[in-house]
């Protein structure tokens, strides 16, 4: 069944530092503004010298940090940002916001498919709209490619949550082992945090991706 409880049944062992102001914000090398890490992406010089993608920030080196937004990545590069801040001549692939993109999709359904394994994530339209309805769910994921009546069978269940609509129906049945998945609730806990704050950093790079309330779904 899905629940929180699923999400916190392996807390981590000992005390768990809060980090300070200065590290959960970078500077963002294109804007100059000082933002959460959560909206941002890190990039690092490979060994050859071309720009590669850190997306879980785990890569050595030092860190090259953009706004999780495709025209800031385009501006970067018509710039010459990361030549720039790394202070050195650099090849930025042609292909790179595709490939920050992939990588971001990746992440996400490799939390959904985690979510799932954990009994934290449940796909469906009747399982998802009880779980919605019997306050299950902390948010919904919902196929950006689904049909227009999608989105309108399951408002009435939606109440405050958010729907984010970054991944397409094959992607999120990719985390299910099944050909399409249109819906998929998440139960509130950690794993509801971090798919929604990966969705909204992928859905800078995917222009019609969005994130709406029963409200907004009302009006279409």
């Amino acid at each position: 069944m899905i629940g929180s409880a699923a999400i916190d049944a392996a807390p981590p062992t000992g005390p768990v530092p809060t980090p300070s102001r200065r590290e959960r914000e970078r500077r963002c090398v294109v804007t100059g503004a000082v933002e959460p890490r959560d909206g941002l992406v890190r990039f690092v010089v490979g060994p050859d010298g071309a720009i590669v993608p850190d997306i879980d920030e785990r890569l050595p080196g030092r860190g090259i940090w953009v706004e999780a937004k495709r025209d800031v990545l385009d501006k970067a590069v018509a710039k010459n940002a990361f030549a720039r801040a790394a202070g050195a001549k650099v090849a930025v692939p042609a292909d790179l916001a595709e490939r920050v993109a992939s990588l971001l999709a990746a992440r996400v359904i490799a939390q959904v498919a985690m979510a799932r394994r954990a009994g934290a994530a449940l796909a469906g339209f009747e399982k998802v709209q009880a779980a919605l309805r019997e306050g299950r769910a902390a948010l919904l994921l919902e196929a950006r490619d689904c049909g227009a009546d999608a989105p309108r069978r399951i408002a009435g269940a939606l109440g405050a949550r958010p729907v984010l609509r970054t991944l397409a129906g094959f992607e999120l049945a990719s985390a299910f082992g099944r050909d399409v998945v249109v819906h998929v609730a998440i139960a509130p806990g950690r794993f509801a945090e971090t798919i929604e704050r990966e969705c909204r950093r992928l859905a800078g790079f995917r222009p019609d991706a969005a994130g709406a309330t029963d409200t907004e779904l009302d009006r279409r």
